[in-house]
């Protein structure tokens, strides 16, 4: 098989299918290739769909070679996870209780993403019910971040197997969802860029959710171009969603512009909390890249951040949305839920209605109030988790609550005040680990926060870095 194919982004991809010079179906023979060699110790499928997915992509040649190019994602092998309803697929959400569960209709983001030709390769694992930072998950497995082949790290969730996928480039792309970090964690600890959409930016019909009203889905790519070009084809009005926005979307995918005249800032508190040094220290250097863009650096306080965090320590109102939706499984079959989730829904048991709605009401009001504190502020920098990914074994412990926290710690405000957010690499630490550095932006400035994570990504060379996965042979 061509190595020039490995680790290609899906642009380069889609430039060489356009002009004829890659075949869709030698392209996804060769990632069902790869899948089949690595991920017996990877982990990052629960499901793998080879007729499907070389029928998909027999018929995406046969268009292109007839003269109907759809698009830059036209022949283009991808992941979903397993939360994402496929029309004859089972829908796990990452617990045994569903196993035999099989979809009657695809997800709206699904038929999208289809109708712009792409080719469904399989499902990947996530923690059970997508409840967790973390990645791991006791029943079917956690996934193996690449980027350590001798000792097993935390891969990030929920969106777990999707990072672990294309960071093993099993796939150049993958969609995950996004309700407190789980599009951002895994494509960090796994080196990618990982997008989260503003909440109503992309359709979440035929999802099964973790908190209907914070789920955003999102890419995980290998660079910021790739995740423009899915939000381009994912993002829009869905009559059967009313959440969505019924206004017209930007282009996202037009990412050269002056960037002059943008201000970026680092948030004075609440980011930086016990961070480790080498985090710090490569977020931090962004300023000077920055800089040298001609980009306002600053820094701000944003007190809405910190009342948050106090809103959150009193709950996690995830924990009620399940426990609403799964009480009577979780009394009845205890032991059937993950260890490391089901004691956290538990938790949303014996929240009083006061509270719940103290809760989101606060939330509320903080979702306008940090509208008008950014309202001079292009985006916020900040590391998007405060270490890199930790030894499994040190995680899945009497600490795992503690860190499962902390995981989430720099991700869960984008989710709870309305914003959106990009992650990217920015640098590596001493043991070759990567390290993501955040961008925040307002509601439905994507463009924004596009524009200057791609400015950033070319002026460095984070992002071709890759994993040694000789121990995965």
């Amino acid at each position: 098989m061509d190595n020039s194919l490995e680790y290609a982004t899906v642009r380069q991809l889609a430039t060489d299918i356009e002009k004829g010079t890659l075949s869709p179906v030698e392209l996804t023979d060769y990632y069902l290739d790869r899948i089949e060699r690595l991920d017996g110790k990877l982990n990052a499928f629960i499901l793998v769909t080879n007729e499907r997915a070389r029928a998909a992509a027999k018929a995406a040649e046969v268009a292109i070679a007839g003269g109907n190019y759809l698009g830059p994602l036209h022949g283009i092998p991808f992941a979903v996870k397993d939360l994402v309803n496929v029309a004859g697929l089972p829908t796990t959400n990452g617990s045994v209780l569903f196993k035999d569960r099989i979809a009657n209709s695809d997800a709206t983001v699904f038929k999208r993403l289809m109708q712009a030709g792409i080719v469904p390769i399989g499902k990947t694992h996530q923690v059970e019910f997508a409840f967790g930072g973390t990645g791991i998950n006791h029943h079917y497995g956690t996934p193996w971040n690449p980027w350590d082949g001798k000792v097993q790290r935390i891969p990030g969730g929920s969106s777990s197997g999707s990072g672990v996928s294309v960071a093993a480039d099993l796939v150049p792309a993958a969609l995950g969802t996004d309700t407190g970090g789980s599009v951002r964690l895994p494509a960090t600890f796994n080196g990618l860029v990982g997008l989260k959409p503003t909440y109503g930016r992309v359709s979440t019909v035929g999802i099964e959710p973790l908190n209907p009203e914070l789920d955003s889905p999102g890419p995980m790519v290998r660079s910021v171009e790739d995740a423009a070009l899915f939000l381009q084809a994912m993002a829009g009005p869905d009559p059967a969603d009313p959440n969505t926005w019924h206004r017209p979307c930007d282009r996202f995918d037009e990412l050269e512009a002056d960037l002059s005249g943008m201000r970026v800032c680092f948030p004075r508190e609440y980011f930086w909390q016990d961070t480790d040094d080498e985090v710090e220290a490569a977020v931090r250097a962004s300023a000077r890249v920055f800089a040298d863009l001609d980009v306002e650096v600053d820094e701000i306080s944003i007190p809405e951040v910190n009342e948050m965090a106090s809103l959150f320590g009193r709950c996690n109102i995830s924990a009620i949305e399940l426990y609403m939706r799964l009480r009577e499984q979780l009394h009845r079959q205890p032991e059937i839920f993950d260890p490391a989730v089901g004691p956290r829904i538990l938790a949303g048991k014996d929240v009083s209605a006061v509270d719940y709605l103290e809760i989101r009401t606060g939330y509320a009001r903080l979702r306008q109030q940090v509208i008008e504190t950014l309202a001079n502020v292009d985006a916020l920098i900040t590391p998007t988790t405060p270490f890199p990914a930790l030894p499994v074994a040190d995680v899945d412990s009497d600490r795992f609550p503690t860190l499962n926290r902390r995981c989430m710690q720099n991700t869960v405000p984008a989710n709870l005040l309305g914003l959106c957010a990009i992650t990217l690499p920015c640098g590596f630490t001493s043991d070759g680990l990567p390290i993501g550095l955040q961008l925040i932006g307002r509601p439905f400035e994507e463009r924004r926060i596009l524009l200057l994570a791609h400015a950033f990504e070319q002026a460095g060379a984070w992002h071709i870095q890759r994993p040694d996965l000789t121990a995965f042979e």
